[in-house]
């Protein structure tokens, strides 16, 4: 568990080039391969605005996946929310909860996964080469940004996502 976290992974598309070097270091960090598929992470094409787009958990400051959670497996801790595997019954409902796609089930086990922050190291900011993740003290990040931030890729996750 990452005590107290009081960071922040921020997300800026506009900086992301597609290199998918996020993902490779995520797989790597929790699993031993370079597997995007198994990764925490996972980097999204819009076509239509010829963007990239990380997609992870944003660790929301009221997340829906905690609510919906009817075990207590997931639940916040600081600036961040966590996923204790042992209380999970992979009832999924934390899957439809989240509109940012932050929930996954891992292809090889079928078990739920999600973002861990890396212990409080996270590789897929430590890695990226262009600066489009970085985790800042949550002081130095201003609400709205982390707002801001969300709202964009949500927007350009829709353009990609079939809905209904």
């Amino acid at each position: 568990m990452v005590e107290g976290v009081q960071n922040l992974l921020v997300i800026d598309p506009d900086k992301c080039t597609g290199c998918r070097i996020c993902e490779e270091a995520c797989s790597f960090h929790h699993y031993g391969e370079f597997n995007p598929r198994r990764s925490y992470i996972q980097v999204l094409r819009n076509d239509f605005e010829g963007v990239f787009i990380p997609m992870t958990c944003q660790h929301c400051g009221k997340p829906l996946c905690v609510e919906a959670c009817p075990t207590g497996a997931l639940y916040q801790f600081g600036n961040a929310v966590f996923l204790d595997k042992s209380k999970c019954i992979e009832c999924k409902q934390c899957l439809n909860a989240c509109p940012f796609g932050g929930i996954q089930v891992d292809p090889v086990t079928f078990q739920v996964v999600k973002c861990d922050l890396c212990g409080g190291d996270p590789q897929c900011a430590k890695r990226c080469p262009t600066g489009a993740i970085k985790w800042v003290r949550a002081d130095q990040v201003g609400y709205q940004k982390k707002v801001d931030g969300a709202q964009r890729s949500a927007r350009l996750v829709s353009l990609i996502v079939p809905q209904g």
